[in-house]
């Protein structure tokens, strides 16, 4: 699964587009399908695990100034430091990540269950000490984005799903963390989102997480043999 580190992209993909926000893949090539997203509320905007690409400021621009930029999975830095120091606002990380602020060349503001002021909730989704992520979840517009824990990219996904679980995620989901949560739609770090049946299919995801394990790993493994 290659992806490139150090080159800025010359052009973007946009995904997700709707009301409060849009997302784009920088690298529309790449297998991991590293997706990033732009949230508004009330006329700022909150950048998502951004990879950065030319020209994506003035996707920004279209709803308003950017407020911060927000890491939702501790490997998920990509271009957070240099999209925020363009900006001149804070890199903001969950207050319970550790290990991630030594690698963000950038001012750093935490946060707790809720995004700054802005209404959003942080969700702890996995708190191991290999994997740290939240999700975001917008009440007022029934937003959900998950960084990692699920995707749609085709690594992620088994069969006919539309959403699936990480597959090292995929014998135990997270499926406390997520209950109760009814999206409109599901915003994901690797692919484009869910935007109609959300909640259905989130929840879909992570009941039938395990029986669709043996078929993920067998098309994967197929996937990965030489040609």
């Amino acid at each position: 699964m290659s992806f490139r580190v150090d080159e800025r992209a010359t052009d973007y993909r946009e995904i997700d587009r709707f009301d409060g926000g849009v997302g784009w893949i920088a690298h529309p090539e790449e297998q991991m399908q590293r997706a990033s997203h732009a949230l508004e509320v009330d006329g700022e905007v909150w950048v998502v695990d951004p990879v950065d690409a030319e020209g994506i400021d003035d996707l920004f621009a279209e709803f308003g100034d950017v407020a911060g930029v927000v890491v939702g999975l501790d490997r998920h830095k990509r271009d957070a430091a240099a999209i925020a120091d363009r900006h001149d606002v804070p890199v903001y990380l969950p207050d319970w990540f550790t290990g991630v602020t030594e690698e963000i060349d950038a001012a750093v503001a935490r946060f707790d269950d809720e995004l700054s002021d802005t209404g959003i909730r942080a969700i702890t989704v996995v708190d191991s000490r290999f994997w740290q992520e939240i999700a975001l979840y917008n009440p007022a517009d029934g937003t959900l984005v998950v960084p990692e824990t699920v995707g749609t990219a085709d690594f992620f996904l088994a069969g006919d799903e539309r959403l699936g679980v990480h597959p090292m995620l995929r014998l135990k989901p997270p499926r406390t963390a997520l209950r109760g949560v009814a999206p409109e739609r599901v915003l994901v770090g690797h692919g484009a989102g869910v935007m109609d049946g959300a909640a259905r299919v989130l929840e879909d995801a992570l009941s039938r997480s395990r029986k669709r394990a043996p078929r993920l790993y067998a098309e994967t493994a197929w996937e990965m043999l030489p040609v």
